[in-house]
């Protein structure tokens, strides 16, 4: 056995991992990079990236079979599987090439192979043992399925549904939530007849209502259907096909059955618990810091309890290797995490929905005000319909900004900055948004919280 040592062991290279390594590396600190697959994860080589990719392309697809509408003469002719692939693989590649370059200028050790932890702490990956003053937990997830559903032939995961090498022509998605509702987006764009299976009663449940039932309406009118309010049962398949049953006995036959009923914490084999690690349900305990019970050893993204986002574990793995250096960084709550779901309409939020918000201030505690973006001059452009819904505490704070539309993804950093500072209606209806911008729908909302809407009545 080869010993290593090092101030910092990373166990896992995806956002999380790689995000406390290279800021740890910034701040002076020996770092050993510990990643049985690539530097990435995840999201960069199975998640957020090439399933983006896909949602772009299908925007292209949309756009092309629609540019008639704006007087654009077009011809569509079909989706080229292989081009589409190509092109998704191509921006992961190059984004990988990039990253690979950051963490070797960084002087970071990137050790391939899987790793396990021992009690020091340390990490063991083969007959090599990688000791280091503290030890980063950093994981991932993985896809879950249900019990009884096994996953394999015509019945995918996401990581399966990006490698399929044909534009199905029915597929039936198990789970209304983010991954279920983008894919969802994608094959429809791509001419696919899709039914999507939720068992709760809307689509992205953990969204304020008003997003819910806004894309329940945009899918419906892009031909999407849904199940809603019925538990899954069973599912069968033959060489050609597969059939869902519900617990009320309705079926759904397609080609394919995507399970996307969310991801669970991988850290089930790795060692945790014999080195002391306390562990709940595979997620690894915490506290508000990161800690784990264990000395010196910490824990950050998927596998710590709370959202399961590519942006809240690159957060925490700068924050644990600030906190270690003795730096003090500031706690981020995920209610101040920035969701956003980029199916066609986009849903993006921040902060405490109406419901949560009249739990926490009582009902007559706070205001809530929705914007359309019928009203909104580039929105009318693009041709997209939607809403701002800005949440407030009476004569109080912003507590929670939820938005849907084609690309309001990218309004949700200044809600996010409303939200995260406490900042009243009042004091950020006087900024000035450029005309024509989408970002003029936020600043509508506020200024009809703070008492002058302008283009309302």
């Amino acid at each position: 056995m080869t010993e290593h040592t090092f101030d910092l062991v990373v166990l896992g290279g995806g956002s999380g991992g790689y995000a406390a390594a290279l800021r740890a590396a910034e701040l002076g600190k020996s770092v050993a990079l510990v990643e049985k697959d690539k530097v990435g994860g995840t999201c960069l080589h199975r998640g957020c990236i090439p399933t983006k990719a896909l949602l772009h392309a299908a925007e292209v697809a949309d756009t092309a079979r629609d540019a008639s509408a704006i007087g654009i003469r077009t011809t569509f002719e079909g989706v080229d599987p292989a081009g589409v692939r190509a092109y998704r693989e191509g921006i992961v590649a190059k984004k990988f090439k990039g990253l690979e370059g950051l963490v070797k200028a960084r002087g970071i050790t990137v050790v391939p192979g899987e790793g396990r932890l021992e009690a020091g702490p340390a990490v063991r990956v083969g007959d090599d043992l990688y000791r280091g003053s503290d030890v980063i937990l950093a994981t991932g997830s993985y896809s879950r399925s249900l019990p009884g559903l096994d996953v394999g032939g015509r019945i995918l995961t996401s990581e399966h549904a990006l490698e399929l090498d044909e534009i199905p022509a029915r597929v039936v998605v198990l789970g209304g939530g983010v991954i279920g509702v983008e894919f969802a987006s994608v094959w429809r764009s791509f001419g696919v007849e899709v039914t999507i299976v939720e068992a709760l009663d809307h689509l992205v449940p953990n969204e304020d209502v008003a997003l819910s039932k806004g894309l329940e309406r945009a899918f419906r009118r892009r031909g999407i259907q849904y199940s809603l309010g019925v538990r899954f049962q069973s599912a069968t398949q033959t060489a050609d096909a597969v059939t869902v049953t519900l617990e009320d006995g309705k079926t759904f036959e397609a080609d394919y059955l995507l399970v996307a009923v969310g991801r669970g914490p991988a850290t089930a084999g790795l060692g945790y618990e014999e080195a002391g690690v306390t562990i709940d349900r595979g997620f690894v305990v915490t506290d508000e810091r990161l800690r784990t019970g264990v000395e010196h050893v910490w824990a950050v993204g998927d596998i710590v309890p709370g959202l399961q986002l590519a942006h809240r574990g690159f957060q925490q793995g700068i924050f644990v290797a600030e906190e270690i250096a003795g730096l003090a960084p500031v706690v981020i709550p995920d209610v101040h995490i920035p969701k956003v779901t980029y199916s066609h309409p986009e849903v993006a939020s921040v902060g405490l929905t109406e419901t949560q918000a009249a739990e926490a201030h009582g009902v007559d505690g706070i205001v809530a005000y929705e914007y359309n973006l019928a009203g909104n001059g580039k929105s009318e452009i693009l041709g997209t319909s939607g809403i701002v819904k800005v949440v407030r505490a009476k004569d109080g704070p912003v507590l929670g900004v939820h938005m849907i539309g084609d690309r309001v993804g990218e309004l949700i950093t200044e809600g996010q900055l409303a939200v995260g500072w406490e900042a009243h209606p009042e004091d950020i209806a006087p900024y000035v948004h450029a005309h024509p911008t989408q970002s003029e729908a936020l600043g509508e909302a506020f200024l009809a919280l703070a008492g002058k809407p302008l283009h309302t009545l």
